[in-house]
């Protein structure tokens, strides 16, 4: 197989990922993340963080591999969906490498970037994409000749609204672990279940969650209630879209897909099925440059390439606007 060496860049929310890749295999990634000890993320604080950190990430990566910019074939930057102002600075560094270097960039989206990489770490072929990130929650399968959503969330994603939550209670910025740990020890306290047609509203388990913590409601037993009523809600949603697509497999992808109760409960609703059920490994499972880098191989073959001088960023770009001719 001809060597053919990318550089990848991440940067649609809070964590800015700069890594290489020789076709498939991840050569060296450099990941930090912007976080905070109380209160959610603030997109201008996360692009600052983004801007103090990428040349000496992309320094020391090229020092580390011993690669220098002769041995590299293109740029992948994320392009899309993300916040603004973190997308923003990923997009003008990509462009002005690629500029600077005469290297051929592609502009990929984030959420594709989760599909493939799923597909390519685990033994899933054609399957239900199960997508739970902190912005985006998705039931998605390739369709058509294009990837199709068959169920989303209403209004926030699974992971904003388990930061909602925990800023509202203190717990900091991301709050999903630590509500995962202080789940282990509570018990069911109901909270109002939406299920609409194929899509889910999670807003109002929020809502209800915080007035009962207001009221004196202990936080392990919340923190547990909101993960029950949630996970369940996307399992039902995800049964149904197995049955109508008639697919064998479902596979969990996103930051969220890390909760070790989620990928139990979706495990189980597939083993009642005789279906196959795959997750992503944890350190894959959230924002990380490899997935662009390997969504933009798969482009870069399929002939896919921008000009670096118009490459603009779409912050709500949707994984149903783009064509896949890279899937045959």
């Amino acid at each position: 197989m001809k060597k053919l060496i990318g550089l990848a860049i991440e940067s649609t929310a809070h964590t800015f990922s700069i890594s290489l890749l020789n076709n498939s295999k991840l050569i060296k990634e450099k990941q930090p993340m912007y976080t905070k000890e109380q209160g959610g993320i603030i997109p201008v604080e996360a692009a600052e963080h983004h801007n103090k950190v990428k040349d000496i990430l992309l320094k020391d990566l090229l020092y580390q591999t011993k690669i220098s910019w002769s041995d590299i074939d293109f740029i992948t930057i994320s392009s899309g969906p993300g916040l603004a102002p973190s997308l923003s600075v990923g997009t003008r560094f990509a462009k002005e490498l690629a500029i600077k270097h005469k290297k051929p960039i592609i502009g990929v989206n984030h959420l594709c970037a989760h599909l493939e990489i799923g597909k390519l770490l685990t033994p899933a072929k054609d399957p239900v994409f199960v997508f739970v990130s902190g912005a985006n929650t998705q039931i998605i399968a390739h369709e058509g000749g294009k990837y199709r959503v068959f169920g989303e969330t209403l209004s926030s994603g699974l992971g904003n609204a388990l930061d909602k939550f925990g800023r509202s209670i203190g717990l900091g910025f991301p709050a999903g672990p630590k509500i995962e740990q202080l789940a282990k020890n509570g018990k069911y306290i109901e909270l109002p279940y939406t299920v609409k047609g194929m899509d889910i509203e999670p807003s109002g388990i929020i809502t209800a969650a915080i007035q009962k913590f207001k009221k004196g409601e202990k936080i392990e037993d919340l923190c547990f209630s909101i993960q029950e009523t949630l996970f369940s809600m996307l399992v039902e949603v995800t049964e149904r879209a197995l049955a109508h697509t008639q697919k064998k497999e479902a596979l969990l992808i996103g930051g969220v897909a890390a909760n070790k109760r989620l990928i139990q409960m979706l495990e189980t609703m597939c083993k009642e099925r005789s279906n196959k059920f795959y997750f992503v490994p944890i350190e894959y499972s959230g924002d990380n440059s490899y997935m662009i880098g390997y969504l933009g191989l798969l482009s870069y073959k399929a002939g896919l390439k921008d000009d670096p001088k118009t490459l603009d960023f779409n912050p709500n770009w949707r994984i149903d606007q783009l064509e896949t001719p890279w899937i045959k």
